[in-house]
């Protein structure tokens, strides 16, 4: 099982905030429906005064779980995240993709 975490950085402004999530909102039913996927959630930073918080501006967060390489490999060819790319590619300023696994096991 593969954890992957992309960090979506968005120009500046509303509107271009306000596509991408409109652009996730519709792809989201699909993916799920994907041979492989076991999540696709979509988080922003919540609104608090906490000291700690690291908080880029304009910045989301998918985690999503995959069976494996093989699915994500088919996940982003599909045809449903090309049109998304379409959708997302003037309003979307950098995405970095981090593929993961567990660290630690029981074995």
């Amino acid at each position: 099982m593969l954890t992957v975490i992309a960090e979506i950085q968005i120009h500046e402004g509303i509107v271009h905030f306000e596509t991408v999530l409109n652009a996730f909102k519709n792809v989201t039913p699909k993916v799920l429906q994907e041979a492989g996927c076991f999540g696709y959630e979509l988080y922003i930073d919540q609104d608090s005064n906490a000291s700690f918080q690291y908080k880029p501006s304009n910045s989301i967060i998918m985690f999503e779980k995959w069976q494996s390489l093989a699915h994500l490999e088919q996940h982003l060819n599909t045809a449903h995240m090309q049109d998304f790319q379409q959708k997302v590619k003037d309003a979307v300023k950098e995405t970095k993709i981090r593929i993961m696994q567990l660290g630690l096991n029981d074995n």
